[in-house]
């Protein structure tokens, strides 16, 4: 049955109406909700507050290295280190590495340009601090449903977005409402602020639907892989940040590491690929794996000996708005605005984006609150964007608005047009560069491209897709219609496998795309909804634009623990 079908039988929905209604839990949707809240205590007056967030907790998808600079936290909460904010581990020392295949080179740290230097920036779980920020928020009146995927905007008749629609729960693997079926829930609200992240479900409608993306670069991409570790303490360094860049990728692909040292013999790791990759043969999850093997890496893993000792704890994978400034799409219409990296304020030079998470969220909630004090509801909260441009996150993007552009030139081009522009320039360059393509357009047909042959995991060091996806928690009801929907059920087989060799089972990170052989001898594409941690590489990557990510019952997906 169609959504409409079930609304005509067993509709209408449950309507609950707000001020305000934030899609999405994580940094920059909490700092929204958190500001209004703020604001209607400094001036004595009321303003209701709603929170949606499809994880079974807040945090439970939040993925990120993460270092963070505190400067928005500083402003949301001036008192954070007697609150218990949990910023506990500075940063004390970076190492920037360029690699080759069996050695690395160290850049001097005097020689770093200031994007690439993280002094006074904490080392940090990004969930644990989304569950503190949703803590307060809570403290201060905000309503938190979480569990409860936003799966449909919802607009008046004038085309404003009014509020936003739960999906409904129960549907059968047929698409009919099973014993257990319950109505989805619509909340309205004056004004909606979207945080669902990058590559939001709804964010991407919105973008389509009021064009915000006119006149804008293509937004860029790229996918983090990120594991948690425990270490021998002789190995461990805290505050130690290590960035690398070269092997494994080659001169023609985007993509870098990190590793962080975090307190109690932990430390984060990530590889990071830009998905605007050529190669169709090409693994991020495999790439990720790889890099761990070069001595400079393995050395924090093994003892003395050359024996692993160290434990993984935790995987996971998500997408990073990396486009930056140039790709920035409008960020409010009629009723509501985008916020953090729904929209993609990620600094990507820096490799940072929780700060300025935070602050887009409180000026898009400064903008709201006055909407609201003032009687207005569904118009443009065009004070947003305006204090964007007047605020630091504006100054400092626009330092590094060319820093993805320069890497459609390749590494070698990339690295030495960075460094002339953030190094020897102050990042006050008189140029601007654009790109003309997304990134899907980017894969070249198999015929042109070389296979890439990934060593074996060794279940010690590296590891298979499968036994990654279960230590991310991932776990979605099964008797469900999958969340990962094909426009066309013939193109994963008649295109993609036979002119680009079936990218979707090499890029996802997590085992969900499988092509399987029918009875027949005939290829099919086996999806196994089951595994996917909601990192949207298919939805960007695919390069047909043939799948699309839409949301599952809420609670589905992954349950990071101190990602």
């Amino acid at each position: 049955m169609t959504n409409q079908e079930i609304l005509a039988k067993f509709g209408p929905r449950e309507a609950m109406e707000y001020d305000v209604v934030v899609v999405g839990a994580g940094p920059a949707g909490l700092a929204a909700a958190i500001r209004l809240k703020q604001l209607a205590s400094e001036k004595s007056k009321e303003i209701s507050v709603v929170v949606l967030e499809k994880g079974s907790e807040p945090g439970a998808h939040i993925l990120s290295g993460a270092i963070m600079d505190p400067i928005a936290m500083n402003e949301l909460f001036p008192d954070w280190k007697a609150l218990g904010a949990p910023l506990n581990q500075l940063v004390s020392d970076d190492a920037m590495l360029f690699l080759s295949k069996t050695s690395g080179y160290r850049t001097p740290n005097f020689m770093l340009p200031k994007c690439s230097q993280n002094h006074g920036n904490y080392v940090i779980s990004l969930g644990n601090l989304t569950r503190w920020l949703a803590t307060q928020a809570e403290s201060l009146g905000v309503e938190i449903f979480p569990g409860f995927a936003a799966a449909e905007v919802l607009y008046d008749e004038a085309g404003a977005v009014k509020g936003v629609a739960t999906g409904n729960m129960g549907i059968g693997k047929n698409g009919e409402p099973g014993e257990n079926f319950q109505l989805g829930m619509e909340l309205l609200a004056k004004y909606t602020i979207f945080a669902e992240g990058s590559r939001g479900h709804l964010g991407r409608q919105l973008i389509e639907k009021f064009k915000l993306d006119a006149g804008c670069d293509p937004q860029s991409y790229g996918l983090g892989i990120k594991e948690l570790w425990e270490i021998e303490p002789a190995r461990h360094q805290p505050g130690f940040v290590m960035h690398t860049a070269g092997w494994p990728m080659d001169n023609s692909t985007y993509g870098g590491s990190f590793m962080y040292h975090m307190p109690d013999n932990k430390v984060a790791l990530g590889f990071i690929t830009g998905l605007n990759y050529s190669n169709p043969y090409l693994s991020p999850f495999e790439e990720f794996q790889r890099w761990k093997t070069h001595p400079k890496v393995r050395h924090y893993f093994e003892n003395d000996k050359g024996e692993i000792t160290a434990k993984r704890l935790a995987y996971g994978a998500r997408a990073i708005t990396a486009g930056g400034l140039l790709a920035l799409p409008k960020t409010v219409f009629p009723g509501g605005a985008l916020v953090g990296c729904e929209a993609g304020f990620l600094n990507v030079s820096r490799i940072k984006g929780s700060h300025t998470a935070i602050k887009t969220g409180m000026l898009a909630a400064e903008a709201a609150f006055d909407a609201v004090q003032a009687g207005r509801a569904h118009d443009e909260l065009s004070a947003y964007p305006e204090a964007f441009k007047a605020s630091w996150v504006f100054t400092e993007l626009n330092k590094s608005r060319n820093f993805k552009s320069w890497f459609k030139y390749g590494l070698t081009v990339g690295t030495l047009m960075n460094g002339l522009e953030q190094f020897g320039l102050r990042a006050h360059m008189p140029w601007t560069v654009h790109r003309d393509k997304p990134d899907y357009a980017y894969l070249k047909p198999a015929a042109e491209c070389e296979p890439i042959d990934y060593p074996k995991p060794d279940g010690k060091l590296t590891f298979d897709r499968l036994s990654s996806v279960f230590i991310s928690g991932a776990n979605h009801e099964e008797n469900q219609p999958a969340h990962l929907t094909l426009k066309d059920a013939s193109v994963p087989v008649a295109v993609n496998l036979a002119k680009f060799a079936g990218p979707e089972a090499r890029y996802c990170p997590a085992g969900v795309y499988e092509f399987v052989k029918n009875d027949d001898g005939s290829d099919r594409l086996q999806i196994n909804a089951a595994n996917c941690v909601h990192c949207k590489t298919c939805d960007i990557k695919d390069p047909t634009q043939n799948i699309v990510w839409v949301t599952p019952e809420g609670g589905g997906g992954p349950n990071y623990a101190g990602m």
